[in-house]
């Protein structure tokens, strides 16, 4: 089993990259989409995802409740969750314990049997943000990040289509 956690800034490539390394894998891939189509703009953001990818993934829509989705969905190919900063806003918007949360995920990701491909967004890279909401959630997209990065066996950090190894 292997996890593996891809990274970068947004329209970097990550997505690609991540389907790339599912397909590699044995058996259907399952594509575990946190995103939630609330307005038109983000349902031709799923829509163009989907036709890219085509019809060979298994999908489950997940916003909230990863954990269960992960262990459903063990033993059969690589699934791929995109993206966990989606999922982490959504957590937040939620007001849910969201380090409780990542904290439940780090635990159960070395205990699957099926590879995962986890797909998060680098956000601490540019300027400190001028709100407090802004403030909190890159603080938390960045201990999330740290905290399931020292969990995967493999870390990649996407720039401009091109994949480093982190890890």
């Amino acid at each position: 089993m292997a996890v593996i956690l891809i990274t970068g800034g947004a329209r970097s490539g990550k997505s690609t990259r991540a389907e790339a390394r599912a397909r590699s894998f044995p058996g259907q891939p399952v594509y575990v989409a946190t995103a939630e189509a609330l307005d038109g703009e983000m349902e031709e953001r799923i829509a163009r995802h989907r036709a890219r990818r085509g019809a060979d993934w298994i999908e489950r829509e997940v916003p909230l409740d990863l954990v269960p989705a992960l262990l459903a969905t063990d033993g059969g190919g690589a699934r791929l969750v995109d993206c966990l900063t989606l999922w982490l806003s959504n957590l937040m918007h939620a007001a849910r314990d969201w380090e409780r949360d990542v904290r439940e995920l780090a635990g159960a990701l070395p205990r699957l049997s099926s590879p995962v491909i986890l797909v998060t967004n680098e956000v601490g890279l540019g300027i400190v943000p001028d709100n407090a909401l802004a403030r909190s959630f890159r603080d938390a997209a960045g201990i999330m990040n740290q905290t399931l990065a020292g969990v995967a066996d493999e870390v990649e950090f996407v720039v401009a289509g091109l994949p480093m190894k982190l890890k």
